[in-house]
């Protein structure tokens, strides 16, 4: 961003702030075509309203690119890093800002063609769906089935194969459950690559 960027002055409290990073996240992942006006509001809150814990170390850097997009959307919003940390700074990374930040890695470090053009929601509801979120529209919404999937999630009480979790992975070099969500994503796009899905 240049240094002749006109920073917004109009952001009045943490909520609005909060409010708009949230419609802001929503917005990169909402797929209009794909849900054809059902709406997911309900399980992407759950999802920030969740803090992203994580039991391997190496998912350290997942709640680091969480937390970095806090930064992100202040830049494309045009609103200071100061006011980001004033307002969004004392927050722990919520599950959804570890989703979309990896969605967005994923996108533009590893997958982007130009020729298919930008798939970040594609990588989103691919991991909500391996969750078996997929249709937890409002009108469907379970909070408590929510927060079984996403304590499970958390706690790597899912399948051998990852099974319930981001990733599903038919050759696993080993347990999923035993490795950093990098690699487990790693590998699944390995799979897609070589056409083993």
């Amino acid at each position: 961003m240049s240094s002749h960027t006109k920073w917004r002055t109009d952001i009045l409290n943490k909520d609005e702030l909060n409010n708009k990073y949230f419609e802001w996240m929503y917005q990169l992942v909402y797929d209009r075509l794909r849900f054809k006006g059902l709406s997911y509001r309900k399980l992407l809150s759950f999802l920030h309203n969740t803090e992203f814990t994580y039991l391997v170390d190496m998912d350290s850097n997942r709640w680091v690119d969480g937390v970095d997009l806090r930064y992100r959307f202040g830049c494309e919003s045009s609103i200071s890093d100061k006011i980001i940390v004033q307002y969004l700074n004392d927050e722990p990374c919520s599950i959804l800002e570890m989703m979309i930040a990896l969605t967005i890695r994923c996108e533009e470090n590893i997958m982007k063609d130009i020729t298919i053009g930008d798939r970040t929601s594609h990588w989103f509801w691919s991991m909500i769906d391996n969750m078996g979120l997929g249709m937890m529209s409002d009108q469907k919404f379970d909070k408590s089935y929510v927060q079984l999937v996403t304590d499970s999630f958390l706690n790597r009480d899912y399948g051998y194969h990852g099974e319930g979790s981001l990733f599903t992975v038919l050759n696993p070099r080993r347990d999923m459950r035993n490795v950093e969500i990098w690699y487990q994503m790693c590998w699944y796009l390995d799979e897609l690559s070589c056409g083993g899905r």
